[in-house]
């Protein structure tokens, strides 16, 4: 089963981009992403869909 989870920046904490996920047995997602705010590579972690 799969679900939709936001990449929230995290020194601007801006939602920049939407993916999907597995589930079962995954952990929390973290992955380097551009932030158009700071424009620049930035670290963003899985943010639940609110």
């Amino acid at each position: 089963m799969r679900e939709y989870v936001w990449l929230e920046c995290t020194s601007c904490n801006g939602r920049n981009y939407r993916t999907n996920k597995e589930t079962r047995g995954a952990g929390r997602l973290e992955m380097k992403k551009y932030c158009r705010k700071e424009r620049k590579h930035t670290t963003h972690k899985e943010s639940r869909k609110k």
